[in-house]
């Protein structure tokens, strides 16, 4: 099963024990689409595996999920909750936008910007079972900022670019404090002259995820 990095293994140790193996299978399937796209050294392979996902995903809302961990754990504990496999599938798409051998643009940025982090955030935070109207925009910038850590130098300054276009988020609610925790990380990649890129789980990150799990901010 596609394993999740430190900041959002932290981020999930503070959802409420009886969300996390949701919100965790969840963020397990966004960490797998993202490993199709490793390196996007083969893109028509990486197509493929995408709509492999795709026709998966859809599948589970019909038949029982394969033998497959990821698919196994959204069937067990995402769908149970009201999400459907239609919707695990439309975050695909976002991933899709990546493909292109030419450097993204801004429209390239802000679909998958939508399409990935604002889809995650909007169904964490079903999952968690709360609402803000800031989710959205605390999902586009995290994954914005996650995109450019793991891009050229040429993608990366764009995605960080397109991050600071959005507005700071409000202070999300308690309930939804781990999605806040990693949009103050996303916040804290984008800040003018700091050194790129701090290890994920470092001290420093993981001060910052605790300030905002104490005050929201």
């Amino acid at each position: 099963m596609a394993d999740l990095d430190p900041d959002r293994l932290l981020a999930l140790s503070y959802a409420p024990t009886r969300h996390r193996d949701a919100v965790g299978a969840l963020w397990r399937l966004d960490a797998a689409l993202g490993a199709v796209l490793a390196g996007r050294r083969e893109p028509m392979l990486s197509r493929i595996k995408l709509v492999w996902w795709r026709d998966a995903l859809e599948a589970l809302d019909d038949r029982p999920a394969p033998a497959e961990p990821v698919l196994q754990a959204l069937a067990a504990a995402v769908l149970p909750r009201g999400v459907a496999g239609s919707e695990l599938a439309a975050m695909e798409e976002a991933w899709g936008a990546l493909l292109s051998p030419e450097p993204l643009t801004e429209a390239d940025l802000d679909a998958y910007g939508a399409g990935r982090g604002g889809r995650l955030f909007r169904l964490s935070a079903r999952l968690l079972g709360a609402e803000h109207p800031g989710v959205e925009a605390a999902g586009r910038a995290w994954a914005l900022a996650d995109l450019a850590r793991h891009s050229n130098a040429v993608d990366a300054d764009a995605a960080l670019a397109a991050l600071r276009r959005i507005e700071p988020t409000p202070r999300l609610p308690a309930a939804l404090r781990p999605l806040g925790m990693l949009a103050a990380l996303a916040r804290r990649d984008a800040e003018p002259g700091r050194p790129r890129w701090e290890p994920q789980g470092s001290p420093g990150r993981m001060w910052r995820m605790l300030r905002c799990r104490l005050t929201g901010l």
